[in-house]
């Protein structure tokens, strides 16, 4: 592999292993401000307890998030100093805000609220929780800004061989950021609910709530759940049809759609030819493409090949088709896990409005789920940066002409493997903490007869 491979690689596993804490930070965040707002409004005991133990867990993945989150930055400079060279001006505004006013917005009062219980009045310590988790999604939403303009680039004058920020509210107001940020976030919500669920739902099965604890959160959690996953797919549904028209290679590689159709099916399972750009085998659904993407059963929808050819005329002789089988399978991945979840909560929410659901089976499967939002996150974004190749910085910049010169394969190699092999240190250290506490559960709660059955 060349050094822009490697290079590529390595972001990509980093990015990753980051990406396994981000989402359940945003998420828990808010439900644990939540579960403390509850304590203080009705003074119930409980609810403390909840919010100790859920913000003991928040604040372990928080850890995590950060260590892992640094090494990102770093990255720029060493495997992609073109990029930086290019996109700097513009890039390095909003992570300067994101560290300036976001991260240390939560790192402060993550430090107030480790220390303040008992120290400062149950009103304003359940106020500091919601700063850190509005901290929290403010941080994700600059770094989303930031990403954007590699989506699609705004606000920018090229000069000098390099962009520059021509309007720092064109970036800010920058379309794509309202429809990914939005679906992050959501996402962020599912994946908290799943987590509190799963964990909740191990301690019913061994009976460990003579408290009540994992019985109340189990019912929030579910409904969390559900809240996040319903309108995760909502907005992602808003996204894909605004990606549709700013980046149709994209949605074309997600369907392995070679020519451009009017209407346009969707496909269930394609086994494609990806050299020669045609079906081998496939199973459509006519017409249910041009309904997502125009919400109309009719409507074209553009092919790999027709737009091949528009991106040669407009750029000039290059491979315009990102890697069809990774961007076809890593959104049918994504799409499959949320459907699952959504299965999943909704059946939760409904058998919660009389108790916790009591079949075994549903809460055996509610701890294997814990699994199902992390897939669909990573996989998630796996086809946004993959599906937007062979562009850094969308029509502006080629991710081959963005990585350092001076940086030779070996290079590359030694770091590489050097980051897997911290960054897998870190994972596991992540998860055993994790696994601990929560299987440990709350102090005085020791397992009894559970009241669960057996259907």
């Amino acid at each position: 592999m060349d050094v822009v491979m490697l290079a590529r690689l390595q972001f990509a596993v980093t990015t990753v292993y980051h990406f396994f804490f981000v989402p359940l930070t945003l998420g828990l965040s808010v439900l644990v401000a939540i579960l403390e707002t509850m304590y203080v409004r009705t003074g119930d005991e409980t609810y403390k307890k909840m919010t100790k133990f859920w913000g003991k867990l928040f604040l372990i993945n928080f850890a995590m998030g950060v260590v892992t989150g640094i090494v990102q930055e770093f990255q720029f400079g060493m495997n992609w100093s073109e990029y930086s060279r290019f996109m700097g001006d513009i890039f390095g505004a909003p992570l300067a805000i994101e560290a300036l006013l976001a991260f240390y917005l939560e790192s402060v009062f993550i430090g107030i609220w480790i220390f303040g219980w008992d120290r400062i009045s149950k009103r304003l310590h359940a106020t500091v929780m919601w700063l850190v988790a509005i901290g929290s999604n403010i941080s994700a939403l600059w770094i989303l800004v930031a990403n954007s303009f590699m989506q699609q680039p705004v606000g920018y004058v090229l000069r000098n061989g390099r962009a520059e920020m021509d309007s720092f509210f064109a970036l800010l107001g920058n379309g794509h950021v309202w429809v990914q940020w939005p679906h992050v976030f959501f996402s962020a919500v599912a994946t908290a609910g799943f987590f509190v669920v799963g964990i909740s739902a191990w301690h019913l099965l061994r009976g460990s709530d003579r408290l009540g604890i994992f019985s109340r959160s189990f019912r929030i959690g579910v409904v969390y759940a559900a809240v996040g996953i319903v309108l995760a797919m909502l907005v992602g549904h808003n996204q894909a049809q605004y990606m549709t028209r700013i980046q149709p290679m994209k949605m074309a590689a997600a369907e392995a759609l070679w020519d451009s159709e009017d209407p346009a099916a969707m496909s269930l399972f394609t086994i494609g030819n990806e050299r020669e750009r045609r079906d081998v085998f496939a199973v459509k659904v006519p017409g249910l493409l041009s309904f997502l993407a125009h919400n109309s059963f009719s409507g074209e929808v553009r092919g790999i090949n027709d737009l091949q050819e528009e991106a040669v005329r407009i750029h000039g002789p290059g491979d315009y088709v990102p890697p069809v089988a990774v961007s076809y399978w890593a959104f049918r991945i994504m799409i499959g896990a949320g459907m699952l979840m959504l299965l999943l909560a909704l059946y939760g929410v409904w058998k919660a409005r009389s108790g916790v659901p009591t079949a075994r089976w549903y809460l055996r499967a509610s701890v294997w789920a814990i699994a199902l939002p992390y897939i669909a996150n990573s996989t998630g974004w796996i086809f946004t940066e993959i599906g937007r190749q062979p562009w850094i910085v969308f029509g502006l910049q080629k991710t081959v002409d963005a990585v350092s010169l001076s940086v030779s394969g070996g290079e590359v190699v030694f770091s590489l493997v050097a980051f897997t092999l911290v960054y897998g240190i870190l994972m596991a250290a992540g998860v055993v903490l994790l696994r601990k506490y929560a299987t440990e559960g709350v102090p005085g709660d020791s397992a009894a007869p559970a009241a669960v059955g057996a259907v």
